[in-house]
Order: C-alpha cells, then structure tokens, then sequence
C-alpha cells in the first residue's frame, strides 16, 4: 500500500433501501464508519437509523435528493466521510458524479470515471466490445428499420433495470415505442438516446460478476442467470446458470474469458457485471457492462462464500486480489420481492406495509450451511412511496442442490408474513415450484409460456378463502366482546335460545364472501355449508383454531382498519369487510375509470365526446419511473374526462366516465353546465 492509497475511515453510501443497509453492514463490520443521505420520504427509513450518522437531502423525488450529486458531496463533507459508495441505481454509474467524488478529495468506491464513460452509453460499449473481441449483436438505426430486421428491441442508451425498454414486432407500431421509450429513458436517466437491436426470441439472460484490482488482477467470480423477467426487469436470479450447466463443455470459460477480456479492454477496477444474451446452442452475444454492484450479487456471494461488499472497499483501499479466484459451491436463488399486482398488468401499490417478516437465517450476510437470507429496507409500518422502487425485499436460498434451493426459498415466501400492499408473493412461490422451473427451462419467454394469469394466481384455494372469511368473522366476534365499552365479563349475545343468524361479508380479490355468524349461550359460531367435516376449536380476537376433516390449523387474524388477514403456515388470505351501508358520495358514477395506482398523467390521448373503443389507450401514468398505459375498458364516448397533463393521481381518482351512446354524453355535459350555471 502506497501513501496515495485511499486511507478509508468513513463511508457515505449514496442511496437508500436495501442496498445502502448492505453496505452498512459490511462497512460497520469492517471497523469503518457509516453516514446514510435521506429524502423527505425517507426520513425514518431504516437506512437512516442505521447509519452512524444521516445527512438530509431536502425534496422527495429523485431528481431533487439522490440524483445530487453536489449535495451528497456536501453531505459527505459536513459528516466527516472519507469514501462515498454509490450502491445502484442513481448516481451510480455517473461518471461525472464520480469524478466530482474524487475531485473532492473522496475516495469512490467503484471503477474509475473513465470506465463508467466507457460503458455508460450502450452503443459506444457495443463498439468497444467488438473491438476487444467480445461477441456483439449489430445496431439498427431506428430511422431505418425494414420488416426484415423485425422483432427488434429498443433500448435506452443511458440506463438498465428494463426502463426503456419495448419490444416492436410491426412496423405501425415503431414510431410509438420509440416515443414512449425515449420518454421513459428521459425520466429515468436524464437521456431520451435509444438504439434498436435484433430481438432474440426466448433467450437466455446470462451475466459474469468481475473483481478487479488496481494491480491488474481480474476475477470471473461465477456466472448467473436472470432470465426470468418482467418487462424486461429481473424477477428471478440463480447462480450457477442453468444453462451453462445443462451445456457444460467449455461454455463457462468462453464466458469468463470474454467477461475478462470486456473489463480489460477498459481499465477496470472494482466490482462490475458483464451480462451476455445466450441461446440454447451456447452461442452468446454481449449486452452490457454494469458498472457497479448488481441488485443479484447476493447469489453470487453464498454460492463464493465471497463478501462482495467487502472486496469493494479492499479494491479501494489499494489491496491486491487473492491469486486464486473464488470457487463456487452449492446452488443459489434469489427473487425480488415486490409490491406489485402481476394478475393487474404489474400495477405498482404504494401504501403502508403494516407489517413484514421472513424467517431468515441471516440479514446481509453469508451463509455457512443451506439457509435464508433476507436483504431488506422495509420494516413494520414503512411506507412504499410513489417517488422511489417499490421492492420490499431481496430473498435468497442457497443449498447444495438446485431442488432444495427452490423448495427453500418457496416456503419461506408461501409462510412469511407480508401484511399491506399487494404483493408479487403468490407469482413467485408459483414460479418456484412449477416443474419448468425445476427442470431449468428458465428462458426470457418463461413468463408467457406458463402464462401469467397461472403464475399470479393465489396460492390460497376457494376452499381456503372460505374457511379464512369463517375465521375472521370469528375473531371479530371475539374481538367485539373484548372491546365492548361495558361488561366485557359477561358472555357476548347471550341466551338461552340460539339467535338468529347476522350477515358478514368480506371482499378478496375473487369475489365477496358471505359468512353467517349466530350465538348461543355466549358462544359464536359461523355456518359453513360448504365446508363439511369443519369444527372450531377455539377463537380469540387474534387466534382461531380449526380442525378440517380431523386436521387441525391454527389461524393468526391481524386487522388494519378495514383490512383483515388470516394467515397459517403457507396460506395467506387478506380481505376488506364490507360495510353494511355504504356512503352514497362513495361510490362512483356508472362507467367510472379510475386510477389503478397512484402516479402523474404524462399524456392523453382523447377528449370529451370523442367515441373509443375497448382497449384503445387513453392516457399515459409515470409511476415508479415507470410508464403505464391506461386504456378504455368498452366502447363508449368519452362522456367526462376528469385529468389533465401533470396532475398527480392517488388510487381510486377518477380519470373519466365512459358511457354507451353519445346522447347520454350531451344530457351529462348539459347537466353539468346547467349546475355550474
């Protein structure tokens, strides 16, 4: 170690959520101190408390807090750290950003300026990597694009995580989604570039995590495959890749050897990810350089045994790599977590989460025999704001089989409990558990080749919802004797005589359910006809015990508000109960079109008294940085149109009224100019 090394005592990572509580545990570990920058939103995240010091960064969106990098600068300055990590996502592979860091006496955890530059624009990477030797899919010029080059995939030069992103299998529909990508890459990233490339037809999503000293020593630390996705966001990680295993032969070489020649080729140091597009041949084709850590990184240290994090630092501090790279053991699988409705076209859900718990056998950290990890920056009660991702958690099994990895980490999500905004839950213990998955036919098309309305579908049977609608209404009687304002001693609805039944209805996302509920000397009971053999052991507020054709459950109820959930090991059922009467200025005018999730409206396409027809899109949200297309659910006119470009939406707004005939569209508008009047 020279005297121009880096001598690193304080860490500010420059991010949020989970990724900056990775880092902390690993830095605070290592001895050194830890400073977190929080948004408004953010202000009592768990990455704030973790730290040993915050710095606030005044604004809620992205734009005005995480993307500053003069004021991280600032922060970094005012608390005293000598090192900023970038983590992912924002600043991270702005090499600007990093050449400030540096410029101002910091150390930057992560490769130099001139190699985020280098890959920081995808199609200047893809020349680079021709160059070196690297296998490469051509460019198109959008402006030029025949039938012959069809399907085709438009990317944003700048950015990654999917944004940007759209698929274009005709020619009529080339000049849109190059609009409403560019568009979604401009909010994102700050640059509208986008490119197009040859689309390949289910393939395989494969990528090598690199380490890269200062002394010119290169690690190909394993491969993974991420080809399971989401509007081509990773939902699904592994490591080893199926692929390369099913394979074998020297395809794991031959992608080690170009992940190393990529990073070479520019001067690299630190951690980084070059990820390859694989067909079922072997034949691979470079993607892009990620210059950073990967939100997969954990599947790569528990099959390594390799803290990542830690490396990072070592690199910065000017440590030499070990002369031998990290040998791989075991199978590893990671999903994300998130709160989103796949069965609703992905809808983001923002709101609180009341309450979150996985068993794990550790946070952050390695595993020493087959176990859980959790990485996490959402606890009981925090809140999933529009401003930011809205991934609740990273969680990942290793064991030494790929089998057992999946049945692992299938029931750690299917028992967790996960009580708030809809979830990617259910979407995922299916996806673990269906027989291509197991068989490691895990290919880019995975998702529409099962079918997504089979992947969402609840893991909960009717027969479940059933029983679990029993058992609130159960508690709720328990619950409503414990809390009466007076003589709580004496024994609720009691009689001599049975009394006659009382409705409850609940509402799941099936349908509603309706439960009738009686006492009898002091005792509830609910009347279950379609579920014969079905006896109550005993009910508390929060407890009901069942036996079920001589099995017994025990069922945990949790309410919030109006939202009631009865969980027992591997089934989870949340519902609403349904008012008696209902607030007449609640409900919506026939033919209503709300909002599904809370954003901003960025475009619309119609005006009131124009005629539409089913599926015919009607205007544009950004939520979450992402872009959503809200369309028409009939044919109709357009009757009222309630929103305008800009307008910030919560759940449930109405953005117009659709009615059936245009005589129906004149006698509203005349109604409402006549109440105006």
């Amino acid at each position: 170690m020279t005297d121009s090394t880096p001598q690193i005592t304080s860490v500010l990572v420059a991010n949020r959520g989970e990724i900056a509580c990775r880092v902390f545990t690993t830095a605070q570990a290592m001895g050194l101190r830890t400073v977190a920058v929080f948004s408004d939103p953010d202000e009592h995240a768990p990455h704030t408390r973790m730290a040993d010091a915050a710095v606030r960064l005044p604004g809620s969106t992205s734009a005005d807090t995480y993307l500053r990098g003069d004021l991280i600068i600032a922060a970094a300055r005012a608390a005293g750290a000598d090192a900023i990590h970038p983590g992912y996502g924002f600043c991270s592979e702005n090499a600007e950003f990093a050449q400030s860091v540096i410029d101002a006496g910091l150390a930057w955890i992560g490769p130099p300026p001139s190699a985020i530059s280098a890959m920081g624009s995808k199609v200047n990477a893809k020349k680079l990597m021709a160059d070196a030797g690297v296998p490469v899919l051509g460019d198109l010029d959008p402006a030029a694009v025949g039938a012959d080059d069809l399907p085709l995939l438009i990317k944003a030069s700048a950015g990654g995580g999917g944004r940007g992103m759209r698929i274009v299998r005709t020619l009529d529909e080339l000049g849109d989604a190059v609009a409403a990508a560019a568009r979604e890459a401009e909010s994102a990233f700050g640059d509208p570039t986008v490119f197009c490339e040859p689309y390949v037809e289910r393939g395989h999503h494969i990528e090598v995590q690199v380490m890269a000293d200062t002394h010119g020593a290169v690690w190909a630390v394993g491969e993974r495959e991420c080809s399971i996705q989401r509007r081509h966001q990773k939902v699904v990680e592994e490591a080893p890749a199926p692929l390369v295993e099913r394979i074998g032969g020297d395809l794991r070489q031959r992608l080690f050897e170009a992940a190393r020649s990529a990073v070479s080729a520019i001067g690299y140091t630190g951690a980084g990810t070059v990820e390859f597009l694989a067909d079922e041949s072997g034949r691979f084709f470079f993607l892009e350089t990620n210059t950073r850590l990967q939100v997969e990184h954990p599947v790569t240290e528990l099959t390594t045994g390799t803290d990542l994090v830690e490396w990072q630092l070592r690199v910065a501090m000017g440590e030499p790599l070990d002369d031998a790279e990290p040998a791989a053991n075991g199978h590893a699988i990671e999903v994300r977590l998130y709160a989103e409705d796949p069965a609703a076209d992905w809808q983001p859900q923002s709101g609180t989460v009341h309450a979150i718990r996985i068993d794990a056998d550790t946070e952050f950290g390695l595993l020493s025999r087959p176990g859980i990890r959790v990485d996490s920056g959402i606890v009981d009660g925090s809140e999933i704001s529009t401003f930011y991702d809205p991934m609740l958690a990273k969680v990942i099994s290793w064991a030494p089989n790929r089998r057992r990895a999946a049945a692992m980490l299938a029931r750690a999500l299917a028992d967790a409990t996960i009580h708030g905004p809809v979830t990617n839950r259910d979407m995922l213990v299916n996806t673990l558990r269906t027989e291509q998955f197991l068989a490691g036919e895990t290919d880019t098309g995975f998702i529409d080749q099962i079918g997504l309305d089979v992947l969402s579908a609840s893991t909960a049977t009717d027969r479940d919802i059933h029983l679990a609608a029993g058992v609130a209404a159960l508690a709720d009687a328990a619950a409503a004797r414990r809390d009466a304002p007076v003589q709580r001693g004496v024994p609720s609805g009691w009689r001599n005589l049975a009394a006659g039944y009382r409705v409850r209805r609940f509402a799941e996302v099936r349908g509603e359910t309706e439960i009738e509920v009686r006492y009898r000397h002091g005792r509830a009971s609910v009347d279950l006809p379609d579920l014969p053999g079905t006896t109550v052991v005993s009910s508390t507020p929060d407890q009901v015990t069942v036996d079920v054709d001589g099995v017994r459950h025990v069922w945990a109820v949790s309410r919030y508000g109006d939202l009631i959930v009865v969980d027992r090991p591997g089934v989870s059922v949340a519902m609403r109960r349904i008012p008696r009467f209902v607030d007449p200025s609640a409900i919506a005018r026939p033919g209503s079109l709300l909002a599904p999730m809370p954003g901003a409206v960025i475009r619309v396409a119609v005006a009131e008294g124009d005629r539409v027809s089913s599926g015919q899109p009607l205007l544009w949200l950004e939520a979450m940085k992402m872009e959503h297309t809200i369309s028409a659910p009939t044919d109709g006119v357009v009757a009222t149109l309630s929103v305008q470009p800009g307008q910030q939406l919560s759940v449930g707004d109405v953005l117009a009224v659709i009615t059936d005939d245009e005589n129906n569209h004149t006698d509203q508008a005349a109604e409402q100019k006549e109440k105006v009047g």
